[in-house]
C-alpha cells in the first residue's frame, strides 16, 4: 500500500474537564497541539468525536496524514475496555482503540492510562532516561502512580499498577470499592479542604496560604502525611533511583516542599525528587511517543 507524503502522528490526552491533542512527525517531534474542554456532563461519545474531528483537521493543516496514534485516558486502559473511569458519563462504555480506528481510518493505535503516558515522555524525552527504576507520582486532580524498570512502563496483571488512589487511610477495611488515598490528598479533596477551611478559591488557595506557618500550614500538612506514608511504601518495594512529580498540584512548592521533607527523613536510601519539564503536557508527550512506537515499520 503506498504511504502518504507527509505521515502524522496523533497523540491525545482525555481528561476529565480538557482533551488535549498533538499531531506530530514521525519522530515524535510535536507540530501543533490544541485543548478542548471535555464537557463531561455530555456524555463520552460526544467528547471521543469532537476530538478525533479536530485532530483530523489539525493533521490536515499540517500538510500531512495520521499513519499512527497514541491515546492516553483516565482509568485502567485496555483496547477493547476502560475501567475504573467514572468521572466522563459512558466512559467506561467506549471501546477506544477500536473507535479511534473506525473514525480516523489509522490501523496503528496504542491506547494507556494517562499517568503511564507521562511515564512514557519521562522515558523518552524526560527525566527518566537513562534510569533503571523510577517513579512519576500523578498529583493532579486525582492521584496515581506509573512505574517504570529497564525503560518501560510495567502495567501489571490487570493494567491497574500504580493506582494508588485506592489505597486505603485508615485502619478500618471499606464496605466498597472506592478511591479513598484520592479523598483525602488529590487537587478534588484540598479544593474542598480550603472550602471548609473558609477560603475563598480552591486548591491553589490553600497551597498560598500554607506558605507560612499556621493552622493552613498544619492541615495540608496533614493530607500529604497521607500521601507521603503511601509513597514511603512505595519506595521500600521499588527503591527508585528517581521520583518525577508531574500535575497541577505537584507544580506547587510548598506541598513538594513538605512531600520531599517527609520522604527524606523516612527512606532509608533517599530517591531522587524531581518536578517534570513538561509542565501540563506530559501525557501528550508521552502519547505521541506511544504513537512512535506503534508507527508501521513500511514508514
Amino acid at each position: 500500500m503506498e504511504q502518504p507524503a507527509n505521515p502524522r502522528l496523533l497523540g491525545i490526552d482525555f481528561g476529565g474537564t480538557k482533551m488535549a491533542i498533538g499531531v506530530g512527525d514521525v519522530d515524535g517531534r510535536l507540530l501543533v497541539s490544541e485543548r478542548l474542554p471535555t464537557n463531561a456532563e455530555q456524555g463520552a461519545q460526544q467528547a471521543l468525536t469532537r476530538a478525533l474531528d479536530r485532530a483530523r483537521e489539525l493533521a490536515d493543516g499540517t500538510g500531512g496524514t495520521i499513519v499512527a496514534a497514541g491515546i492516553a485516558s483516565p482509568g485502567v486502559v485496555h483496547d477493547h475496555s476502560i475501567e475504573l473511569a467514572p468521572n466522563v458519563p459512558g466512559w467506561e462504555q467506549l471501546r477506544l482503540a477500536e473507535e479511534v480506528r473506525a473514525h480516523l481510518g489509522v490501523a496503528s493505535v496504542r491506547v494507556a492510562n494517562d499517568l503511564n503516558a507521562a511515564a512514557y515522555a519521562e522515558l523518552r524525552h524526560g527525566a527518566l532516561r537513562g534510569v533503571d527504576s523510577g517513579l512519576v507520582i500523578g498529583l493532579g486532580t486525582g492521584v496515581a502512580a506509573a512505574v517504570t524498570i529497564g525503560g518501560e512502563v510495567i502495567a501489571g496483571h490487570h493494567g491497574a499498577a500504580g493506582e494508588i488512589a485506592y489505597g486505603l487511610t485508615d485502619h478500618s477495611w471499606p464496605a466498597g470499592l472506592e478511591p479513598m488515598l484520592e479523598a483525602t490528598f488529590s487537587g478534588r479533596a484540598l479544593d474542598e479542604l480550603a472550602q471548609r477551611l473558609g477560603l475563598t478559591g480552591q486548591a491553589a488557595a490553600l497551597c498560598a496560604a500554607a506558605a507560612q506557618p499556621g493552622r493552613f500550614r498544619d492541615e495540608l500538612r496533614l493530607r500529604v502525611d497521607e500521601l507521603a506514608r503511601h509513597l514511603v511504601t512505595c519506595c521500600l518495594l521499588l527503591d527508585p533511583h528517581r521520583i518525577v512529580l508531574v500535575g497541577s498540584v505537584a507544580g506547587n512548592e510548598v506541598v513538594r516542599e513538605l512531600l520531599i521533607e517527609r520522604l527524606t527523613h523516612a527512606l532509608p536510601y533517599q530517591p531522587e525528587i524531581v518536578l517534570s519539564a513538561f509542565a501540563q503536557d506530559a501525557a501528550l508527550l508521552g502519547s505521541l511517543a506511544m504513537a512512535v512506537e506503534a508507527l508501521p515499520a513500511t514508514v
